[in-house]
């Protein structure tokens, strides 16, 4: 029997919550979905508790009825402006030489790198180790088995706000799930959208949700910067709706039945007609003006992510460009405008390594949900925060009962 592993991403839009089979060699094997429109969501965070416990608990029992399990515990994506990141360096000495480093030493430096100054309300989310140094030698990926007397790590570290941790906790418990562990959106979309020679290069993922743009920069194989943009999806779909006066309802409708990013790109004679609440009969909408609106706000977003990349200090560190998912990367246009103002090379990111039930979740929309997935396989090897350390056990001993008579 395989083991099961759930994620759930709660977004901005939409929450989905996916149950998958580990163990196949094409990856995970997507057995439920459960996919339902957000309540209570904003911004990545979450304002009222009820309608959000409500819209998860929704997701979960449509993926529970599809897939045929009772999700228990899931592995949930981590969103919102109150995120930040800092760099930190742990340093400890190795007491039995003779044997080498061993993978208690790295907990040991880990944990090292664990001790920093943590502001107010805000808690530890990820540790993840950029590189090793064994004596004086850095460029080190796995320092086990390696001899020396000083082992140290430089690491990036994640927080997010306390508060939001607890209330987004509190409406998955509530809905009758337990976390499994909390992962960051872009670091989870990382797994599902970037091959490893991508990050070996250096790349900057750019996840652009409903209300948010996680940004996350690789090189050498690893995670050196991430931040949150409060800027998304809502924010072109608000612009049409005061440029054209109508419902934001009506207004997101058409930004993805007939949106594009680049206004160039659109023949002048190309229309559409609407209608709706509050509209009198139907209206005619010039594309290409439609067009010039959500291309106004785009290159705002894509100057915002420039300007992050190059607050970052790795601007000419990224030869594999920039990879685009979330669901406004789906819009036309969207590459050819990033390539403009940044630059660099631009490709939109499907999710990988995921087969089975995944007719309605093949599209970068679903890069979060489908890196959980990924993350749940390989989340024994991945970095860890200090309260899931607990949690991360006892699913190991969950795992191991699978196979034990």
């Amino acid at each position: 029997m395989e083991p099961t592993i759930v994620g759930i991403d709660v977004g901005s839009s939409k929450i989905c919550t996916l149950v998958g089979e580990a163990g196949g060699e094409e990856g995970v094997r997507i057995v439920g979905v459960g996919l339902v429109p957000s309540r209570g969501i904003r911004r990545g965070a979450v304002v009222n508790v009820a309608e959000a416990t409500t819209a998860i608990a929704a997701s979960v029992d449509l993926a529970e009825r599809t897939s045929g399990y009772k999700v228990e515990r899931a592995y949930v994506g981590l969103s919102g402006t109150h995120i930040s990141s800092l760099n930190s360096r742990g340093v400890v000495g190795i007491s039995r030489r003779e044997h080498g480093i061993t993978p208690e030493d790295v907990e040991r430096v880990l944990d090292a790198a664990h001790a920093i100054a943590v502001p107010h309300n805000q808690e530890i989310v990820h540790v993840i180790p950029r590189g090793y140094i064994v004596d004086g030698q850095s460029g080190v990926r796995d320092p086990v088995g390696m001899h020396g007397f000083r082992l140290e790590v430089e690491a990036h570290i994640v927080l997010a706000s306390g508060t939001a941790i607890q209330n987004l906790v509190k409406c998955v418990e509530s809905a009758g799930v337990e976390v499994d562990r909390l992962v960051l959106g872009s670091v989870a979309a990382a797994e599902s959208v970037l091959t490893d020679n991508e990050r070996e290069m250096g790349v900057v993922l750019a996840d652009i949700g409903a209300g948010t743009t996680d940004l996350a920069i690789f090189i050498d194989g690893t995670v050196w910067h991430t931040v949150t943009l409060g800027v998304g999806g809502e924010y072109i779909t608000r612009d049409i709706a005061i440029c054209l006066r109508l419902p934001p309802d009506l207004a997101e409708q058409i930004k993805i039945e007939h949106g594009h990013a680049d206004a160039a790109q659109v023949s002048h004679d190309e229309r559409f007609t609407i209608s709706g609440v509050g509209i009198e009969g139907r209206q005619a909408i010039m594309r290409w003006q439609l067009a010039e609106i959500i291309q106004a706000r785009v290159e705002e977003m894509f100057s915002m992510i420039q300007q992050e990349i190059k607050r970052s200090g790795y601007d000419g560190l990224l030869p594999a460009g920039l990879v685009l998912c979330g669901g406004t990367a789906q819009l036309p246009g969207i590459q050819d405008v990033a390539r403009g103002i940044l630059g660099l090379p631009v490709r939109i990111g499907l999710p990988r390594a995921v087969y089975g039930l995944v007719d309605r979740i093949s599209n970068p929309a679903h890069a979060v949900g489908t890196g959980l997935m990924s993350w749940g396989v390989l989340g024994e090897a991945r970095p860890r925060s200090r309260k899931s350390e607990q949690g991360m056990g006892s699913r190991l001993l969950n795992w191991l009962r699978l196979f034990l008579p």
